[in-house]
């Protein structure tokens, strides 16, 4: 039986496929030491990290709201008025726009006030002003409470996380303001808390809001980040799977490299899911499934993230994140096991019951198939 060093490429909903990989994993009797991952990876990792097994984790995945509705959707949770700082507000260019109107009785921040009363406004204002539709809050709220059962506080940092569970955790985010890739660990960043360095590294650009790094999560690797926007860590390395192919000491520790194997968990849009229901895939574009309105029944306006220009930017960061790191995936080829996920979108947290449990058995598949290779290459 042997024991990995694991990378978790990032994938939106797509990550689901991860639970079926580890189960196979561990049912096969090999363990884990480093775990690496970007945004879905890195929330993957961390559950795994905080002590969940393969089960638990789809026990979360499966949870349900009283609707009915996988209880991920509400990851897709629209800002409030609320949301929004005063000085967000005053630096905005909707209220650069009302002043240069010259309005009487200085009425720009009553107008600004009423216009984010409207939901449709509140999330134009959350991606122009924040860089994201959804505002992320419930994610934050979603992840505490998952941890919280695994007695971590919410207020606990990597440095208190990894004192407190022994398992040397990493997770990738991009700083767009210093134009560099975050490996975010109890080495590199120990004050950050653990939830909000998942919440940077799955923060993808125009969907989340991004992040500002707070004062009081110190600093990276010796160097002031305060201020700094940052962002889902698939926008500079989606599948760093160079972290423990080719460590650095300081940021990957002093550990013996080889005491571990190297094992990526590749999500591969190009890949069929064998159990995947036959039912042809939706155009991005067609909206809503069901029969055409008739001449005289009006369309409701329809919800942001269905407009077309913001499936377009939903689109080009599927392709741009899918493009990185392609050179280490072609020189590690033989330690990275690729997951099927043909037909799944990023975002498609809503996907029905019998399509997540097909990624899921995708998941199971490919992890065999990868550790039969392994066992048939070390035998040759």
């Amino acid at each position: 039986m042997a024991k990995f060093d694991v990378v978790f490429e990032g994938g939106g909903a797509k990550g689901s496929v991860f639970v079926g990989a580890l189960e196979t994993l561990f049912q096969a009797g090999h363990s884990t030491r480093r775990l690496i991952g970007t945004s879905a990876g890195a929330i993957t990792a961390t559950l795994l990290a905080a002590g969940y097994s393969p089960q638990e984790m789809l026990a979360a995945v499966n949870e349900k709201l009283p609707d009915g509705k996988p209880r991920f959707t509400r990851f897709m949770d629209k800002p409030v008025a609320a949301d929004f700082s005063e000085s967000v507000r005053q630096k905005s260019q909707t209220m650069q726009a009302l002043m240069a109107i010259h309005l009487p009785g200085s009425l720009e921040t009553r107008i600004l006030d009423l216009l984010l009363l409207n939901p449709l406004y509140a999330q134009l204002f959350s991606f122009v002003e924040c860089g994201g539709l959804f505002a992320g809050s419930a994610f934050i709220a979603w992840l505490e409470e998952k941890l919280a059962a695994k007695g971590i506080a919410a207020g606990d940092t990597l440095k208190t996380f990894a004192a407190k569970k022994g398992v040397d955790l990493s997770v990738v985010a991009s700083d767009t303001s210093d134009i560099e890739m975050l490996v975010l660990n109890q080495r590199t960043a120990p004050d950050v808390p653990v939830v909000w360095a998942v919440r940077m590294s799955m923060s993808i650009p125009f969907i989340w809001r991004e992040v500002v790094w707070r004062e009081e999560w110190g600093l990276y690797r010796g160097r002031r980040k305060t201020g700094n926007i940052i962002v889902d860590g698939g926008v500079l390395s989606n599948f760093p799977i160079r972290l423990i192919a080719e460590p650095e000491k300081e940021i990957m520790g002093d550990e013996d490299p080889f005491a571990a194997g190297n094992l990526g968990l590749l999500i591969d849009e190009s890949m069929d899911v064998p159990a995947l229901p036959g039912a042809p895939p939706r155009s991005p574009e067609a909206g809503p499934a069901g029969p055409a309105a008739g001449p005289q029944q009006a369309k409701p306006p329809l919800p942001v993230s269905q407009l077309r220009t913001v499936q377009r930017v939903t689109r080009l960061m599927d392709t741009m994140m899918g493009a990185q790191d392609n050179d280490e995936i072609r020189r590690h080829a033989a330690e990275i096991c690729r997951l099927p996920a043909k037909g799944y979108g990023t975002t498609e947290f809503d996907m029905s019951t019998e399509k997540l449990n097909a990624l899921i058995e995708g998941g199971r598949r490919a992890m065999r198939d990868h550790l039969a290779a392994r066992a048939a290459a070390a035998t040759a």
